[in-house]
Order: C-alpha cells, then structure tokens, then sequence
C-alpha cells in the first residue's frame, strides 16, 4: 500500500469516500492529493506538537513545492509525481497549506467575507485543484468547485463548533453575524444553546442551503459525468446539514454523522439517477 493510499484509508472521510467512484488511474492520483490534504490539515491541528514545529512543518513543505525537498520521504515523492503529472499550479497547493497555517493561532473572522477569503484557501483551492484530477474541461467547472467548496466548509464549520473551540478557541462563524442575534463569543465558549444560538445557526444553514443550490444551478453539462464525485459530496453534506437541523443543531454535544448505508444510497441515486 502506498503512502498516500494508507493516510486516505486511515481518514475514513467522506470525500475519500466520494472518490472510490473514480476510474482507478484518476482515483489513484486523487488519493494522492487528497492525502496531501488531509496531511497539510492534520499538521495544523496536531495536538502533540508544538506550535512552532507543526508551522515549521508547514513551512517545510511550501519550501519544498516551491524549491524542492532535499530528501523527500516516499509520501512527498508520490505528491511531486503528482504535481509532475498534472502540472498542478503550485500558488493552489500553496494556498491550502496558508490555509492551514492561520489555523495555528486562533480564529477570528468580523464578515462573512472574511470568512469567504479563508474558505478559498481551505476549500476553493482544492476545488480547484480536483476538478483538474477529475477531467474537467469546461472553465464553468472553477465557479462550480469554489461555490461548492463554500458550501462544504460552511457546513463543516457548523458540525465543527465544539471541536474548534476545544482546539484553541477556533470560532469561524462570522462576529457579525453572531452579534445580529446578539449572542456573544463568551456565549459560544459557554456552550449556551438557546433561542439566539438557534437562530444564529439557522441562518448559517440557510446561507449554506443557498451555496449548495448555487452550485448545482452551476454545474456545467459538459463536466457533469467528471464532477460525479463533487456532486455525490454535496449530496452528502446536504444530508448532514439537515440533520442537524432536524437535531436541533445539538453540535455541543453531538458529533453529526452520516452513516455508510445512507452514503451508500446517495452513491447509487447519483450514479444511477
């Protein structure tokens, strides 16, 4: 098993998920990227590493895609072939790990453009970086990947609040929407669950309904049958998204998941519908 192979399976995400779809050449090398993904983040939030170390590490590989490793281990080479293969632009792969490091101190965003700036990094840049794995030719494609990217991390940052804040006091949902409901950041780090949160929490959900809509009314003919990993992604966390707000968003004491059956039948309503 290669490298990159055995940081996807031990992931057990819903994207790595989403890519079994693939035709094996393609599949093959969006594990790789996706490994290199999942590497980038796991460094930023590695909880037994110091600070300075995991943004040395981070560092280390902006050095490296820019200039070259000196001793590139087995993952870092499998990555370089990738990039070779594909002629990855390397101002993407870095934007993801920049992503990764503002994660390192916590965060604070006032707007939800803000927040929009950090998402491209994080989600954005790996859309667009996939849709070039999957074999897309349409340039409508981009649009497709950066507004479903939003989408994703919105929903993500919604199941995710208790973990952030566990993870150094990390709060992603824009400061100004929380004070248009009047609930406070101390409220937050309070775990307070009440009418305000709800609200505030509703209307993030909205807001990422929206982006999911968006970005299907996007979804360009000529990709659709290469965007099909994308397209069961979004199906997934559109799954997500409405439990938790079928659950009450319960996300200080709940850990929403979807199970493999229902990730099963949304696989087969994509490949089949």
């Amino acid at each position: 098993m290669s490298a990159a192979s055995d940081i996807t399976r031990r992931a057990k995400s819903n994207l790595a998920f989403a890519l079994n779809i693939l035709p094996k050449e393609r599949r093959d090398d969006a594990v790789v990227f996706y490994a290199f993904c999942r590497s980038m983040d796991d460094l930023a939030d590695a909880p037994d590493l110091p600070l300075d170390q995991r943004r040395a590490a981070l560092d280390a590989w902006k050095t490296g895609l820019c200039n070259g490793f000196a001793e590139p281990d087995e993952f870092q080479q499998e990555f370089l072939g990738l990039c070779e293969r594909h002629q990855l632009p390397i101002p993407l792969l870095l934007a993801i790990i920049d992503g990764c490091l503002m994660d390192l101190r916590p965060q604070r965003f006032q707007t939800w453009d803000d927040l929009t700036k950090y998402i491209w990094q994080v989600a954005g840049a790996v859309g667009l970086v996939s849709i070039r794995l999957f074999g897309c030719s349409d340039p409508a494609s981009e649009h497709y990947a950066v507004t479903l990217g939003q989408a994703l991390q919105l929903t993500n940052i919604l199941r995710d609040i208790h973990e952030d804040l566990a993870n150094g006091s990390r709060i992603y949902l824009p400061i100004d929407d929380l004070a248009r409901f009047n609930y406070t950041e101390a409220d937050l780090q309070g775990h307070v669950c009440d009418e305000r949160f709800l609200a505030l929490m509703a209307y993030q959900a909205e807001r990422a309904d929206a982006l999911f809509h968006e970005a299907a009314a996007c979804l360009p003919a000529a990709d659709r049958a290469a965007l099909l990993p994308a397209r069961i992604m979004a199906g997934i966390y559109q799954v997500l998204l409405h439990q938790m707000r079928d659950g009450g968003f319960r996300v200080f004491e709940t850990r929403y998941r979807v199970s493999k059956a229902r990730k099963l039948a949304i696989l087969s309503k994509y490949l089949f519908g």
